[in-house]
Order: structure tokens, then C-alpha cells, then sequence
């Protein structure tokens, strides 16, 4: 067609409806899945170890607590920044790319030390867990702000750029990466049944 125009629309920063469901949907699921997790366990499986660089599940549960804050924080620090014009080029299709690697523990990596475990009792986990799981919860279904236009750097290149909605997604999936783990620790040879 001679003399067509063709004007790009550039994609909506706000959180689809659909989005907004599926964040929920995982961070209830992942929530409903670790409590479960950890629910009546002895001492002994709380504290097992498969081998001496392995976590517990005592140590899996305290990084999820203490990863939930830093990966808010995350969201928070993207929010605190100016929007950025380039959010839809620098960010993408990073939703999933995120919960296709965050769900594939063939991969691992190696925790920051400030989310690295450091000696929480359960009851702490549970308390400190539930409370920050309320906070995302809330955010997440009540928030209006254009999350994927403010964004900040991921510390693992692999991730680079991520906006407020790729970190807000990423707190149920390596919750749900973690349950894995734990779940992986329970089928170890020296766990008590």
C-alpha cells in the first residue's frame, strides 16, 4: 500500500490482569507448598544435611525468608529509580526467561552472602516468612503503579536488566526453586523418614 503509515504502539508497562493473576496464583502456591514443606518435621530433618556444601532444610527455609526481603527490596530499589524509556528493549520476554531458569535445578548458583543462612530457628522462619509473603501479597494485588518501566540491575549477568514486575515475579519462583530443593533433601539416602 503506497503512502501506509504504520505507527508502533509501544506495550502497556502496567501489569496485564492476566499477570497480575498469575503472580498471585504462584505466590499463593509457593507459599502453600513451602509451609507445607516444613510442616512437622523433627529436629533431625529440620537439620540434615545430604553432605557438608549442602543445605538443610532448616538453612533452604532461612534463605527463602531472607531471599523474599532482598528480592523486594530489589522491586523497591527499581520503583525508587526514574521510569526508563528503554524498559520494553532491556527487559523483554524476562518473565519467561526467569520462571524457565528459576524452576530448572540442573543449574545452580551460588547464594550472595547476605541471603546466605545464619542461624534463624524454624519458629523465626515461619513468622518472618509469613510476614513478608502478607507484604508481597498485598503489593502484588493491589499495586497500580507502571511496574515494568522502572528497572535495576540483576547481580547474576545472566539476568541483567529486570524491571519492578520481573522482580516481583521472581520471589514465588525461587521460593518455588527452593521447594524443590527441600523436597530434594527429604528423597536424599540419609534422610530420616
Amino acid at each position: 500500500m503506497a503512502g501506509s503509515v504504520f505507527i508502533l504502539q509501544a506495550a502497556d508497562p502496567h501489569m496485564s490482569s492476566e499477570e497480575r493473576a498469575k503472580v498471585i496464583g504462584l505466590l499463593k502456591q509457593s507459599q502453600d507448598e513451602f509451609l507445607l514443606s516444613i510442616d512437622g518435621l523433627t529436629e533431625q530433618q529440620w537439620t540434615y544435611k545430604s553432605g557438608p556444601d549442602r543445605w538443610s532444610i532448616g538453612e533452604t527455609a532461612e534463605h527463602i525468608v531472607l531471599a523474599e526481603g532482598a528480592l523486594f527490596g530489589a522491586l523497591q530499589k527499581a520503583l525508587a529509580s526514574p521510569p526508563n524509556p528503554d524498559w520494553e528493549a532491556k527487559t523483554g520476554p524476562k518473565a519467561a526467561f526467569i520462571e524457565r531458569v528459576m524452576l530448572d535445578r540442573s543449574h545452580k548458583a551460588q547464594a550472595p552472602e547476605s541471603i546466605k543462612p545464619n542461624g534463624m530457628t524454624r519458629a523465626q522462619v515461619i513468622e518472618k516468612f509469613k510476614a513478608a509473603r502478607m507484604r508481597t501479597l498485598k503489593f502484588a494485588e493491589e499495586t497500580d503503579v507502571a511496574l515494568k518501566e522502572f528497572t535495576s540491575e540483576h547481580p547474576f549477568p545472566v539476568f541483567n536488566t529486570l524491571n519492578a514486575y520481573d522482580w516481583l515475579i521472581y520471589i514465588p519462583l525461587h521460593n518455588m526453586r527452593h521447594d524443590l530443593q527441600i523436597a530434594e533433601v527429604k528423597g536424599s539416602p540419609g534422610y530420616a523418614k
